[in-house]
């Protein structure tokens, strides 16, 4: 199902004053651990991959409206035993799509080298597995995937919550994002030599299926004077981290 995305990159000092506005309107999200201070919090990890030249990158930072990328993403902490998402994220003009199924962490590197989906991918837990198989093998074999084209880790810690009244929406704020290029399928999980994308901001990310951002939410972003911008984690990682890689 299509849904809407806006990002805004909003300074750490209002964080709280933004989230006090926003409680009163939401509830925690159902698959959030509180952490240490009552958040319903957890940390998101992802792999993205592209291509030797880099075509998705080039794509985003050429604006195409109709583009995707292929990412595994992991939760908080993980092992060999335990699962990953394999995601494939489309953008399709001013709203985003992903088709996603859970992998075996164990299986992940096997997956990415032979393309095997049906025999590797839990697509019976995916919501459209035909769909997800389909897609996964455009992109596995236009892109010619491989392990050795993971480009970016992505690591942060995300802040979640659901609309009281517009059940859709989904609120998120993402602190103390930092990636670093080039890591190998073990790494996933791995904090070493991670380079902060952002000094002082976070990511607020809003999303929902209506055509309309819901009242209450435009409402606070105007009155914040946020801004809507095109912000990626994968390129901006990218760039943070590019002068330091290598193949």
């Amino acid at each position: 199902m299509l849904r809407y995305e806006r990002k805004y990159l909003v300074p750490n000092h209002l964080l709280g004053e933004l989230r006090s506005r926003v409680l009163g309107f939401v509830r925690e999200d159902l698959y959030a651990t509180a952490n240490g201070n009552g958040l319903p919090q957890y940390t998101v990890r992802s792999i993205y991959f592209d291509t030797p030249d880099l075509v998705n990158y080039h794509e985003k930072h050429a604006g195409l409206l109709h583009r995707r990328k292929l990412r595994v993403r992991g939760y908080t902490h993980s092992n060999d035993n335990e699962f990953v998402i394999l995601e494939i994220k489309r953008k399709i003009g001013n709203r985003i799509k992903k088709h996603r199924a859970p992998v075996a962490y164990s299986n992940l590197e096997t997956l990415l080298q032979t393309g095997y989906l049906e025999k590797y991918l839990e697509h019976e837990h995916a919501p459209n597995p035909d769909q997800l198989i389909d897609d996964a093998k455009r992109f596995f074999f236009h892109y010619k995937l491989k392990p050795y084209l993971s480009t970016t880790l992505v690591a942060y810690e995300r802040e979640a919550y659901h609309g009281k009244i517009n059940a859709g929406t989904r609120i998120t704020f993402d602190k103390n994002i930092r990636s670093r290029n080039y890591p190998a399928i073990n790494e996933l999980f791995s904090e070493e030599n991670l380079r902060y994308l952002f000094k002082s901001h976070f990511i607020l990310e809003i999303k929902y299926f209506e055509n309309r951002m819901p009242g209450w939410l435009k409402t606070i972003v105007n009155d914040f004077k946020l801004r809507h911008e095109a912000l990626s984690k994968y390129t901006i990682g990218f760039d943070v981290n590019k002068t330091f890689a290598h193949y």
